[in-house]
């Protein structure tokens, strides 16, 4: 059996290990978790020709540097445009490469994004919990945060030179326009509800037509907003009911907290709306002091967005699955004659 190890010469928080989600527990109070950016957790997967349930490292902000200990092993990096240093050699992210032994990997804060995800063309070893390495991050259960000196174990590791190169991005979902070329908000999508009958007239105003910023209040659970208050017509108490990942909820303070993967399961403050789900992708890759705003759609509407989503989703994952070929066969795929020689 083939296998790679690496060596983590560096971690920051909220470095972890990830599969697709642990589905299935919310009745019991287990958070699903998994990546906090599916779309780019599925793309790193989908271009090195993975089983999409296997598991990848999601990197945050403050970075990851390993350095390849044993053997080799093809690599995939997406998500936020992080700065990515292979073997001495700066580049950026959606990328596939390979890591020889002795090399080093090096994935830090680039331009724009708050996630990455790195996957490997073998199977990651990690922990388990009810059969998945999902991490919860603030119990640790599932594969854990990975930290500094931790040794990384790849089975069946193998070196895919045929995926080698840069990842097509998924521009086509990029469903978020900017409100105006100075404004430079984002606009995230929601669908309005269950409980924003019981919000003011002026909150309820507030919240469709005003910008609120992302703060550093923001780890896996949340993210907290800054904007206009959001007071209730009246004194609410609600039991507490299922929670989603993307409900907006607002606390006692009258400030709105952006629910995410692993947020709790129930909860009994009021929730104003609910981001959709195509557009959570798009939301966390957005950094603190970020503006959004909130954009209300009819649930019909929503439907319709997130079945179009999924099928452009569908075939932009098996487009990018396809290999690329090794050198020879990329080479006979291009027309390397520009023109027609006449020796006459």
């Amino acid at each position: 059996m083939t296998e790679a190890r690496l060596s983590v010469q560096f971690a920051g928080a909220l470095v972890t290990l990830q599969d697709a989600g642990r589905t299935g527990h919310l009745r019991y109070g287990v958070p699903a978790s998994g990546p906090m950016d599916k779309l780019a957790f599925a793309a790193a997967h989908a271009a090195l020709g993975n089983s999409p349930d296997q598991s990848a490292i999601e990197i945050s902000l403050g970075g990851l540097i390993l350095e390849c200990t044993t053997g080799a092993v093809t690599v995939a990096v997406a998500g936020g445009d992080f700065a990515i240093e292979h073997a001495g050699v700066k580049g950026s992210g959606w990328t596939i490469l390979t890591l020889q032994q002795g090399e080093r990997l090096s994935v830090r804060v680039g331009k724009s994004g708050s996630w990455a995800y790195l996957a490997f063309a073998g199977d990651l070893q990690a922990n388990e919990w009810l059969g998945h390495t999902a991490t919860h991050s603030i119990s640790g259960f599932g594969g854990g945060a990975v930290v500094s000196e931790q040794e990384l174990l790849i089975n069946n590791a193998e070196v895919r030179k045929e995926r080698e190169g840069n990842i097509e991005t998924p521009g086509f979902l990029i469903a978020q326009k900017k409100l105006s070329q100075t404004e430079k908000i984002d606009s995230i999508r929601v669908v309005m509800g269950p409980q924003d009958k019981w919000f003011r007239s002026e909150a309820i105003d507030a919240f469709k037509n005003s910008s609120y910023q992302l703060t550093d209040s923001y780890d896996r659970m949340g993210v907290r907003l800054q904007g206009p208050d959001l007071p209730l017509d009246a004194a609410l108490s609600i039991p507490s009911e299922p929670l989603l990942r993307g409900s907006v909820q607002v606390s006692g303070e009258n400030v709105p907290t952006i629910l995410l993967a692993d947020h709790g399961t129930t909860g009994g403050y009021p929730k104003i709306a609910t981001v959709i789900s195509p557009d959570i992708n798009t939301l966390v890759q957005l950094r603190s002091r970020q503006a959004i705003k909130f954009v209300p759609i009819t649930a019909a509407e929503a439907v319709d967005v997130t079945r179009d989503f999924s099928t452009k989703l569908k075939e932009y994952i098996a487009k990018i699955a396809i290999p690329r070929g090794n050198l020879q066969q990329r080479l006979m795929q291009e027309n390397l004659i520009s023109g027609i020689y006449n020796p006459e």
